[in-house]
């Protein structure tokens, strides 16, 4: 374990390879993550022998280990469709209590780049498609669980769009099919900063009492490559373009042998979290090196002394 990060490694990383899938499969990883009737349900990223991804569940009684992998992906380009044509990635869940159901928000891959894709489940077993909700370019999307002034906010990344750099910006809707112009929320820092290249949300942003909790990935260029690391911020509740706190430090880095080495090296990208209220635990799922699904885990009041620099 690295003495700089915050968030602890499980000692068994990575805790789902492809050699885990019940099918051919190149790699897993940058998994979304709920917890449902008492079971932890990833929504992993499978990338196949073709190079074109899907997503698949796995569940788990304990969230670490005892993984058991559908058979069939959940949710799988329709190749008739252009905007899916070159596959689905880097899924983020959300329970939304107003639909009684899952929101799903991922990138839908196709010739005029990466889209924001909407589905919803009840049971991760069978999934609605709703489809395409922010054009190209667009990705890193993630929902909020509820509407905030009768409008859903969503989180997200467009590229080189309305003037912004490729930061953190959020869209309104009333209906989650039109949505209002992009609103800044981060952006990357300037010069040698480790987010200076550019940033993302990682999972669905955790309500707390403070505000909500944003966990993201930013990335600085170096001379042997992108380097993805993690940190945190804070926005208000009732405003969540308001940034209340932001850390200046990364809170988790790549640093053990399965982060460093892999289909893209030095990569920690997380998409899935899962609060234990009783023990006010957080589990982070990421992924590592663009390989393999791996867990950190760290305490809330640890991550929100980090944020506001308590």
């Amino acid at each position: 374990m690295s003495g700089r990060d915050l968030f602890r490694r499980h000692p068994g990383n990575p805790i789902l390879t492809a050699d885990d899938w019940p099918y051919r499969a190149n790699v897993v990883f940058n998994p979304a993550a709920a917890e449902l009737d008492g079971t932890t349900v990833l929504l992993a990223r499978v990338e196949d022998l073709r190079g074109i991804s899907h997503l698949t569940v796995a569940r788990s009684a304990n969230g670490v280990d005892g993984w058991e992998v559908d058979a069939e992906p959940l949710l799988v380009p329709d190749e008739s469709v252009e905007s899916e044509q070159w596959g689905f990635e880097d899924a983020r869940v959300v329970h939304v209590p107003e639909l009684g159901r899952w929101a799903i928000t991922c990138t839908a891959y196709g010739p005029a780049g990466p889209a924001v894709f909407l589905a919803t489940t009840a049971d991760f077993r069978s999934v609605e498609r709703h489809g395409v909700i922010r054009h190209p370019e667009d990705k890193n999307a993630a929902l909020l669980p509820h509407r905030i002034d009768d409008h859903w906010v969503l989180f997200h990344r467009p590229v080189a769009e309305h003037g912004h750099r490729a930061g953190i910006l959020l869209s309104r809707s009333p209906d989650l099919r039109s949505w209002t112009t992009p609103e800044q929320v981060l952006a990357p820092r300037a010069g040698a900063w480790w987010d200076s290249l550019r940033i993302g949300i990682g999972p669905p942003p955790l309500r707390t009492e403070h505000g909500w909790l944003l966990i993201y990935h930013g990335v600085k260029e170096t001379i042997g490559g992108g380097i993805y690391r993690v940190g945190l911020a804070l926005t208000a509740l009732d405003e969540p373009t308001r940034v209340l706190h932001r850390a200046d430090d990364w809170v988790f880095s790549p640093a053990a042998p399965y982060e460093r080495t892999g289909d893209v090296p030095n990569v920690v990208f997380p998409c899935g979290v899962v609060h234990d209220e009783a023990t006010n635990e957080v589990r982070l799922y990421y992924g590592a090196a663009d390989t393999s699904v791996c867990l950190a885990t760290a305490q809330l009041d640890e991550l929100l002394a980090a944020v506001s620099g308590g």
